[in-house]
């Protein structure tokens, strides 16, 4: 009977880690999309703001 309780704790430990492992993963990759898209966009006002700033030569 000792046996079997200590699989089950086994099974559930096993079972809890992919919970885990989704609630931690799940808000990182939120985290890195908002990241990514408000690092475009203040690259892309800051490219609109800043004049003079072309990649071409008008001498």
């Amino acid at each position: 009977m000792k046996n079997l309780h200590i699989i089950v704790i086994i099974a559930s430990v096993f079972l809890l880690q992919a919970c885990v492992h989704k609630i931690v993963t799940v808000p990182a990759k939120v985290a890195y999309k908002t990241t990514k898209g408000v690092v475009k966009g203040t690259v892309a006002v800051g490219k609109a703001i800043i004049p003079g700033d072309s990649d071409s030569d008008n001498d």
